[in-house]
């Protein structure tokens, strides 16, 4: 495993010997991960390789079996508030985007972020400096237009964007993403993956949950491979990721390629 933690500052993320059940089905085995404040990672892995579980076990939805030495600390912290970590860490899904409520316009989308809610309600006090910074947001996603826009009628790329600028308006640490781009098309997954990028570049740590290759930006340097629920290698990008170890990630002939710092896998030619 890649030491990347520093001996002075709490890691953004410890995980350590985790085991997670959904129902009756442990889905997690005894999975130990550390993530220092500033190392963005790639958590890579195919559908049922556990990183839907992985998700919801930094937002709180789901907790490890309770035991010596077994536990899950986010900046440094075992026990949250629910509603002061999600302040902290924004965190983007499939299961959120298809929960969220259709009626809630754009900006009101932007709003909610700044109260951790699934809509803006009457008991939340929304000041100026919300509507302002909100506003500001949209204005650099790029979705000013969105702004009485209902989510239900959004494309699927606008609902994503109007989902990260939630995530983003109240300047988490951590940014959590699930498949970013999944269901865009070009021109908006080129666009959502810079704002990814530009998010680093200010300094902020950003955990992708992928199984597309291509979605991981040059900004990040570290991978973690996830199959079955175990943690099958853990380093650097260009140590870890090659034909030999995505291929029995997937358990498919692949072959990958290089671009500028981009990455994709093509089926291995045969022989």
């Amino acid at each position: 495993m890649v030491d990347m933690v520093s001996s002075k500052v709490s890691p953004l993320i410890q995980i350590h010997h985790a085991t997670v059940y959904r129902g009756t089905q442990a889905v997690l085995h005894d999975l130990s991960l550390e993530i220092a404040q500033g190392c963005s990672t790639v958590i890579l892995g195919p559908n049922g390789s556990g990183k839907s579980t992985f998700m919801k076990l930094l937002s709180r939805e789901l907790y490890p079996v309770v035991g010596p030495d077994r536990y899950v600390r986010l900046m440094g912290k075992e026990q949250w508030n629910v509603w002061e970590l999600r302040s902290q860490i924004g965190i983007i899904s499939a299961d959120m985007q298809q929960a969220y409520p259709a009626r809630t316009t754009g900006l009101e989308i932007i709003l909610s972020g700044f109260f951790s809610s699934m809509d803006v309600y009457d008991h939340q006090s929304i000041s100026l400096r919300h509507r302002t910074e909100s506003s500001e947001m949209m204005r650099r996603l790029g979705i000013a237009h969105l702004r009485d826009r209902p989510f239900g009628k959004m494309s699927t790329g606008e609902q994503r964007r109007a989902l990260l600028g939630r995530a983003l308006v109240h300047e988490p640490q951590i940014l959590v993403l699930d498949e970013p781009t999944t269901g865009l098309d070009v021109q908006a997954c080129f666009q959502y993956l810079q704002i990814i990028r530009d998010f680093i570049h200010r300094g902020g740590t950003v955990i992708l949950v992928t199984h597309h290759v291509h979605e991981i930006p040059p900004e990040i340097d570290r991978v973690v491979l996830l199959k079955q629920g175990r943690i099958m290698e853990d380093g650097l990008k260009g140590d870890i990721l090659n034909d030999h170890r995505l291929s029995v990630l997937f358990e498919a002939p692949v072959h990958l390629l290089h671009h500028r710092g981009w990455l994709q896998i093509v089926q291995a030619s045969p022989g």
